[in-house]
């Protein structure tokens, strides 16, 4: 009988006929570490330019490399450019799914090697789709938008402490403390608006997106900075990306409850204001969502459906190049 292992290698060695090599990166702040599989030679270099000039050489010695990594936000983005600008395909995993994967096939042992080992393994297997690198523009509207995310968490996290304090002193640095921050999310909506605005195609999207009743500019300033991808997708496909997809349970005659997970969880925290303004103010949402709990659905549930809806509805109007408009009844 073919052993597990034995049946993985011969899977592995059929799909590896457009990749003889795939190189699996396991990205920190301060170090890559970097495995080949099949062949299992790793190497570990700085994650810097020398670091990335010794592991692009060390790459380049194999023939029709497909590079696999983790997207780790800032850390990730120097190796990404390495890799576009000496033509090697690479895939940008979801920290999430290569987790997955590595409980699936039961690598449960966690160490940066065991990590990248795992990720070339998971690129060979399941040949994830070539990533594409993000221009400037968006990498530094995507850098404001997390930045500003940062903020806006501290001055929750201030609002809460400050019910709590008692000496006048601690009361006076909180208040002036979230005087700051309120400056600083002002001075990045600033830079963002001003960034969308030296680019046409950006500007259009803006322009749409705040057309629709509950998208005002700080709501289509992260859409555009947190799903370049807005526009070119399917429906279901920008549902799952802002994590607003309904993951059904069901085995034979038993039905779970639907949920929802994944995605891009600001993406999604950040929909959920929007779609309380549309179900007051959007009459094509406001009917679903009334027509949702006359059917007796919970009020967060039917206005996690105005999230979905919402964002699709912006989808789709990007897609199409045009602006909202009412219903006609």
């Amino acid at each position: 009988m073919t052993s597990i292992g034995q049946w993985e290698m011969a899977q592995t060695c059929s799909k590896l006929e457009s990749h003889d090599v795939v190189v699996g990166i396991d990205v920190s702040k301060d170090h890559l570490d970097a495995a080949q599989y099949p062949s299992g030679d790793l190497i570990q270099t700085s994650n810097d330019t020398k670091g990335l000039r010794t592991l692009l050489r060390w790459i380049g010695r194999q023939h029709a490399v497909h590079v696999v990594f983790e997207a780790t936000g800032p850390f990730h983005r120097q190796l990404e450019s390495h890799l576009a600008k000496a033509g090697i395909p690479f895939s940008r995993i979801n920290p999430r799914h290569a987790r997955k994967f590595a409980e699936a096939t039961g690598k449960l042992a966690k160490t940066d090697r065991v990590d990248a080992m795992m990720l070339a393994r998971m690129g060979a297997l399941l040949e994830p789709r070539t990533s594409t690198i993000c221009n400037e523009l968006q990498s530094a509207l995507q850098e404001l938008a997390a930045g500003r995310r940062n903020l806006t968490r501290d001055r929750t996290a201030l609002l809460n402490r400050q019910q709590n304090l008692q000496l006048s002193l601690l009361k006076r640095l909180t208040r002036y403390r979230l005087r700051q921050i309120e400056a600083q999310i002002a001075a990045i909506d600033q830079a963002i608006s001003e960034l969308i605005s030296t680019d046409e195609s950006l500007s259009r999207k803006r322009t749409i997106l705040v057309s629709i009743p509950g998208i005002g500019e700080a709501t289509a300033a992260m859409l555009i900075a947190d799903i370049p991808e807005l526009g070119t997708l399917e429906n279901g496909q920008v549902a799952a990306l802002a994590g607003l997809a309904p993951v059904t349970r069901q085995s034979g005659k038993w039905q779970g409850k639907s949920f929802i997970r994944g995605g891009r969880i600001h993406v999604r925290n950040a929909l959920y204001m929007p779609a309380l303004v549309a179900m007051r103010h959007n009459p094509d949402l406001r009917s679903i969502y009334l027509s949702l709990t006359d059917k007796g659905k919970h009020a967060k549930v039917a206005l996690t459906a105005l999230m979905r809806r919402l964002v699709i509805l912006a989808n789709v109007l990007l897609r199409n190049d045009r602006l909202w408009e009412p219903r006609h009844t």
